[in-house]
Order: C-alpha cells, then sequence, then structure tokens
C-alpha cells in the first residue's frame, strides 16, 4: 500500500513547469519554493534542476520527505473541441 499522496515522499515524478514546495526547517521559518526546470530522468524521478523563486538561482535538487510537487499543469484550461456542427 501506498502511504504518499501523489507528488509526495518516495516515487516522487515531475515535469519541467511543476513547481517544488518544500518545509521551513524549523517551525516558524518559511519553506521555499522553485520551479522545475529540467529533468534529468525521463520518467520524472529526482532529481530535478529546480530555479528557486527566492533567490532566482538553479541547482539540482533531490527532494526529502519534506518536499512535494504541485504539477501545474493539471489545472491548466485545454483548448475547447469543436463538433463542427457549425459547417
Amino acid at each position: 500500500m501506498n502511504m504518499y499522496a501523489p507528488g509526495h515522499g518516495p516515487g516522487i515524478h515531475a515535469e519541467v513547469g511543476d513547481q517544488i514546495v518544500v518545509g521551513g526547517p524549523t517551525v516558524g521559518k518559511p519553506g521555499r519554493d522553485g520551479e522545475v526546470v529540467a529533468l534529468h530522468h525521463q520518467d520524472g524521478t529526482p532529481p530535478y534542476d529546480v530555479r528557486w523563486s527566492d533567490t532566482g538561482r538553479t541547482t539540482v535538487f533531490f527532494p526529502g520527505p519534506d518536499a512535494h510537487v504541485r504539477h501545474l499543469h493539471e489545472g491548466a484550461a485545454r483548448p475547447a473541441t469543436s463538433s463542427r456542427s457549425d459547417q
């Protein structure tokens, strides 16, 4: 049984354009986030090249248990299909 939600923990997968969110190191300390700008594996498994929003730097990132992926492409609007009944 998988005890992790999609995008969390072992088995984590990302695509270019997804957001990585990492929890703060201690209570009261802010976390950080960044954009996945490149993959090292075609299947979307770590590590990732991440451009961090707080520094603008890009680093190789190996997610730990406090990291998760926000799949930004899942909620994106898709082009409407037409039945072409107007022709």
